[in-house]
């Protein structure tokens, strides 16, 4: 990767979080993590990042609820949600998810459907 990529990794369960963020600081990302989608929205309204990995069920605020207002504040950021509940794709997709990943996929799964979303969307992205 030519330069560091921020994600944002949103999820209540520390075993599933921590290993995932390890991984990814490993391959080159920058990565913030949030427990649910509320401190999500914070994380966002500080620093928005290149894209976000978004888990469904999660206290406080769910992964659908914090979708619904990142789509109002950032419309294009690409977000992959998270979850093992394939009948809500039709309903994620609906609100413009840039992918899925299942919480029993691969590491190397999780890989190949980032990089290409990244691509795509920093090609997309306005110089500043």
């Amino acid at each position: 990767m030519e330069k560091t990529f921020n994600v944002l990794l949103v999820d209540d369960e520390q075993d599933f979080l921590d290993p995932i963020a390890f991984w990814l600081e490993s391959k080159g990302y920058k990565i913030q993590t949030a427990e649910n989608g509320k401190i999500a929205l914070e994380v966002i309204e500080h620093s928005v990042p290149d894209i976000v990995l978004l888990d469904i069920n999660m206290p406080v605020m769910n992964g659908i609820d914090c979708l619904r207002h990142i789509r109002e504040l950032h419309p294009h950021l690409p977000v992959i949600m998270i979850t093992a509940e394939i009948e809500r794709l039709p309903a994620l997709q609906e609100l413009g998810i840039s992918g899925f990943f299942p919480k029993e996929g691969t590491l190397e799964h999780l890989e190949q459907l980032l990089e290409p979303i990244i691509r795509m969307h920093a090609r997309m992205k306005p110089s500043s």
